[in-house]
Order: C-alpha cells, then structure tokens, then sequence
C-alpha cells in the first residue's frame, strides 16, 4: 500500500506548488512529473486510480 499513500503525497506536493507559485514554475513542473510518476508506479503495480482518488460522495460536483 505504500505506493498508493506515494501517490497521494506526490499529488498533494504538486497541488501545493500549483497554489503557491503557478503551474508554469519549474519547480512545480518537476513535482507534477513525480506525482505523475508515482501514479503510474501505482497503476503498474495493480492498484486502480479509485484507490488513489477514492469517491467522495458528500462532495456534490454536479451543480
């Protein structure tokens, strides 16, 4: 499981960066290429996207 909780600390990492300094930031950039990469090591491992990003089903995105 510990390629998942990766994942998800990768994706969160890259959200940060994003929010602080902009998607074109090279550092942002390189952490979106690591969250990216964990995500596939995930997926290659045979663990599915829902186990990364589970289902919120309070959260209404609908409109």
């Amino acid at each position: 499981m510990h390629r998942i909780r990766a994942a998800r600390a990768a994706q969160k990492r890259a959200a940060r960066a994003i929010a602080a300094r902009g998607l074109a930031h090279p550092l942002t950039r390189i952490l979106l290429a690591a969250a990216a990469t964990a995500a596939a090591q995930a997926w290659e491992a045979g663990h599915r996207v829902t186990d990364i990003h589970p289902a919120h089903p309070e959260r209404n995105h609908g409109g």
